[in-house]
């Protein structure tokens, strides 16, 4: 459901409009324009699925947007606002996939929530490039229960992610033990395995109707796998607006909303599933507001990453706001 906070107090036409996801990691990026010293200024519209953002903007329906970063390179003539994102260098929590108890090498079969693009093209980087094979590929709604019913495996995004039993430390087999493969400097970083599963209509059909509770779900952190074969953190999404300038403060914004985590933590933990605790650590501690070298990198290896796989052919150079 799409929610369209219209600032009242503010209705010059030239009042920036911008759009955002609504799940709880953007929450100190948008804060201060929802509660705090820029309320009033923007029209903010907020949805759940962070692609509904990059849809307003390429519709130039918002000025800027919080968009899925893999979206800059289809985008015309978008440009990154530096410096401000939503990533993580070692475990996101919120970016996941879920098995029905089963190791990521007997996956056979993937549910895609496709709310995220970058998130989708990242889940078949790890398999393609990190695991070496091609699972069947099937997009769902954003309900684990029912992606768990029709494949062996789930890509789950956003709050839902959160209230999933975190996972034990990787083993060996998920750790990334070739992760020097895949550093950008590395010589192998074009050509890893690639071996494609072929699995009969009978087999998919079989797997998808076992059923198993909740408790024994295996859950798969996307930014931890990441991190383990590449050894460099993850940008999922940055603002972008066609302006020259960015419209809008958003470093302001941020850095206010960051110092608000106490009331952010009030006002999102009713309905995540999660104590206060691990709520405060994943916006502290999990959650990158920050672009750094470490996160630079990650994003443009990713782009490689993506455009080799035929994933994203028309890779740009990034250009930024002034």
């Amino acid at each position: 459901m799409v929610i369209n906070y219209v600032m009242k107090a503010c209705t010059r036409l030239e009042t920036p409009r911008i759009s955002a996801s609504s799940y709880s990691n953007t929450a100190p990026l948008i804060w201060s324009f929802l509660y705090g010293s820029q309320h009033g200024r923007v029209e903010l519209i907020l949805d759940n699925a962070p692609a509904r953002s990059a849809e307003l903007l390429s519709q130039d329906r918002v000025d800027a947007a919080l968009v899925p970063v893999i979206a800059y390179h289809s985008l015309e003539n978008v440009k990154l606002v530096p410096g401000i994102c939503v990533g993580a260098k070692e475990r996101v929590r919120s970016v996941c996939l879920v098995t029905r108890g089963m190791d990521l090498q007997d996956v056979r079969s993937v549910s895609l929530d496709q709310s995220s693009r970058t998130s989708v093209i990242l889940t078949k980087i790890i398999f393609r490039d990190f695991l070496g094979f091609e699972p069947h590929w099937r997009d769902a709604p954003p309900a684990i229960d029912a992606m768990l019913a029709e494949s062996d495996c789930a890509l789950l995004i956003g709050d839902p992610a959160l209230a999933i039993a975190e996972p034990m430390a990787l083993s060996n087999a998920e750790h990334g033990t070739r992760s020097a493969e895949f550093l950008p400097s590395d010589s192998g970083l074009l050509n890893p395995p690639h071996t494609p599963r072929n699995e009969t209509k009978e087999s998919l059909e079989s797997n998808s109707a076992l059923r198993v509770p909740r408790s024994a779900f295996k859950k798969f952190d996307l930014a931890q796998l990441w991190r383990a074969y590449t050894d460099l953190g993850f940008i999922f999404a940055m603002w972008m607006t066609r302006n020259e300038a960015s419209p809008v403060d958003f470093a302001a914004a941020r850095d206010e909303g960051m110092r608000r985590t106490d009331e952010i933590v009030s006002n999102y933990l009713p309905g995540i599933g999660i104590t206060e605790d691990e709520f405060r650590s994943y916006l502290t501690e999990n959650i990158s507001y920050t672009i750094d070298e470490d996160l630079q990198r990650g994003m443009e290896l990713y782009f490689k990453l993506a455009n080799k796989n035929r994933l994203c052919e028309n890779i740009r150079d990034l250009r930024y706001t002034r």
